[in-house]
């Protein structure tokens, strides 16, 4: 499995807050949902949820942080009243659903928009919110996987955050190795049992998850 930023205990929460944030800036504020996910995207309070710090998981609330990253990104200062509301929106959903998405996936938020736009991820609203939310992850991740054809390797290392000679460094694993493995120049799939155990100790997720379709 990946490792990911935050424990599956914050992760109700987090997506409450990220359904909450959208409702509120697109549904409430009428910021066009394509702008706000840039905004959300280019913000501190993203890099802090990507990260997973308790003062944005369990200290703010969606609202908050919608109102933060505006201000952050746009100098706009909101002060609109949210409305109240017996149902959960098709913008609750989409932040709702991208944050477990981003948390199983450990993908940059930004990285994530530049490959599913706003209303791409509207129009899986009508097919998939009453599906469960995994189902909608592993869509997602097949948009989000052809926009982004780089190796499992490669992205599981970048979430991690260490560069290919730091991870041959950790692993040693050869630097030229890893490059041929991330150029898909050498098939990863038939890289020798230990080489992928040393690799995946590193990066903190299973050798499965490194080896290709």
């Amino acid at each position: 499995m990946v490792m990911r930023a935050y424990p599956e205990t914050y992760l109700s929460r987090a997506m409450s807050i990220m359904g909450d944030a959208f409702d509120y800036a697109i549904s409430d504020c009428k910021i066009d949902g394509a702008e706000f996910v840039k905004m959300f995207a280019a913000s501190t309070a993203c890099k802090k949820i990507e990260n997973g710090e308790a003062s944005y998981l369990s200290g703010k609330s969606g609202i908050e942080i919608a109102i933060e990253s505006i201000h952050e990104t746009s100098d706009k200062k909101l002060a609109i009243e949210p409305c109240e509301k017996f149902n959960r929106s098709a913008q609750y959903w989409c932040g709702w659903a991208v944050c477990y998405y981003q948390w199983w996936s450990s993908r940059k938020y930004a990285d994530i928009f530049k490959a599913v736009s706003f209303e791409d991820l509207l129009g899986l609203y009508p097919t998939l919110h009453e599906a469960s939310v995994e189902k909608f992850a592993s869509v997602l991740d097949e948009k989000v996987r052809a926009a982004y054809p780089e190796t499992n390797l490669k992205r599981i290392r970048t979430a991690y955050g260490c560069s290919q000679r730091e991870l041959s460094k950790m692993s040693g694993v050869s630097l030229r190795s890893i490059q041929m493995y991330e150029q898909r120049n050498k098939n990863i799939n038939k890289a020798q049992s230990d080489s992928l155990y040393r690799l995946a100790k590193v990066l903190g997720c299973t050798m499965e998850d490194l080896l290709e379709d």
